[in-house]
């Protein structure tokens, strides 16, 4: 074996920069695969609008010995990596005298834990969100601070909820008070910022050239991939195999996507790269984040399933109806039945961020045992509009610092920014308050 590898090594080719997953050869002395560097904490939150069909959502039981509802079902195969968390509210979501606009408050107060500003002017104003204060700590240390995606862009401007900046309903991440991080939807364009080299102008060149000679991104940095491979041991080949189907299969995805447009049928045409077949978009945008976690690119993101307050259709799975207009079913039993039936399908696409997580091996571990993810919404039952005991999932187990496979209820009206405060504990990162916080939340 040859000298040891760095943790920042890269393959690099015209205007690349391939990043590689946690090899044997990276630790710091060489012998048995335990003797591996300790895998970094990524923690990640993903957002679904318009709430949750409770009943379908909530175990039963609590403890370890907690039931799936239907609506969680899916997540069957990762119980033991799961912690359901009832009670947590984000009561700065409430009107507290601004009236309407209960989701834009729920998407801006969801990481943030303040009272949006009521404005559809510039004088927009949050607070600094649990993601950005976890990037201004850990992003020295990887090559992107924070990754912000979603499926839908949405405006930074205008009135989208009752006098509210169609920034509050588009963006989770707040850099500071006054500056929403908006949120990427294009997975090529994605791809491409994580495998760049970052130097002006060459993405585009890289990207050009690639597709005039109809060549893959590792095509690219194949003379550096073999030269490398050449100093492994057999299980870093094979872990490097693994990752770079892995590349070229979520890319080949990425370009199928692209000729998939039916602007007749959309009524408008998709930005290249972007799949009208909204699950596929889901897919390949929790395929793209799982590479840049994978590769320690970055270890903090958001992810935005929709925008909140979404109207969007679910005719795919026939429910031709929007999913906001169906949250408010007025107990209306058919109504329920496709709200409970959106829930899951939203579920399942998490399962499949899961399990893609699950099938890497990382040390002794696997990326999802190296993982810290909130799943959930702002708003907790669609008709009520309310926000308190909201739909909150926390799954990983956050390289041994979790006590998954539970189901926990909370004192009522517990602030969600408890549970961000010990989340970042675990990270290392330090703070006093966030939000509306009161103190951390104890036994997650």
């Amino acid at each position: 074996m040859g000298r040891m590898l760095s943790r920042r090594t890269v393959l690099r080719g015209l205007g690349t920069a391939v990043s590689l997953p946690l090899l044997e050869a990276m630790a710091p002395s060489r012998g048995a695969a335990a003797a591996v560097e300790t895998p970094p904490v990524r923690i990640g939150f993903l957002y679904v609008p318009n709430g949750k069909h409770m009943p379908d959502w909530t175990p039963t039981s609590e403890g370890s010995a907690f039931d799936l509802p239907w609506i969680l079902q899916p997540l069957a195969a990762h119980r033991d990596r799961l912690t359901i968390i009832s009670g947590l509210a984000h009561l700065k979501a409430n009107a507290n005298g601004d009236g309407g606009g209960d989701h834009a408050r729920a998407l801006t107060t969801f990481l943030t834990g303040t009272q949006a500003k009521k404005t559809f002017g510039a004088d927009i104003r949050a607070g600094i969100s649990v993601d950005q204060l976890a990037a201004a700590h850990l992003g020295r240390q990887t090559r992107f601070p924070s990754l912000e995606i979603g499926a839908d862009a949405g405006g930074q401007s205008g009135n989208c909820d009752s006098g509210y900046s169609c920034a509050y309903s588009a963006n989770i991440a707040w850099k500071s008070e006054t500056q929403p991080v908006p949120k990427e939807n294009n997975p090529r364009l994605i791809f491409e910022r994580l495998f760049s080299d970052g130097r002006p102008g060459e993405t585009e060149a890289q990207r050009v050239a690639r597709r005039v000679a109809h060549k893959s991104i590792l095509d690219f940095v194949a003379e550096d991939a073999q030269r490398l491979e050449g100093r492994l041991g057999g299980a870093d080949r094979r872990k490097l195999d693994e990752y770079f189907t892995a590349v070229r299969e979520t890319e080949r995805r990425i370009e199928n996507a692209g000729k998939s447009h039916d602007p007749a049928s959309l009524g408008f045409e998709c930005p290249e790269g972007v799949p009208s077949d909204y699950e596929a978009h889901l897919r390949l945008l929790a395929d793209v984040l799982a590479l840049a976690w994978r590769t320690d690119t970055t270890r903090v993101a958001t992810f935005v399933f929709a925008n909140e307050g979404s109207n969007r259709s679910y005719a795919f799975m026939d429910v031709p109806e929007g999913h906001h207009n169906l949250s408010h079913h007025g107990n209306d039993p058919a109504k329920q039945e496709k709200i409970r039936r959106i829930n899951r399908f939203h579920v399942t696409q998490l399962a499949y961020f899961l399990d893609a997580l699950a099938a890497v091996r990382e040390g002794e571990g696997t990326l999802l045992d190296h993982s810290m993810i909130v799943y959930g919404s702002g708003i907790g039952d669609g008709n009520r509009h309310n926000h308190d005991d909201l739909p909150i999932l926390l799954a990983g187990g956050g390289g041994g610092s979790l006590q998954p496979g539970r189901h926990i209820r909370v004192a009522a009206k517990t602030p969600m920014t408890n549970l961000y405060l010990t989340l970042l504990d675990r990270l290392g990162v330090h703070t006093e308050r966030l939000g509306d916080s009161t103190g951390h939340l104890e036994g997650v």
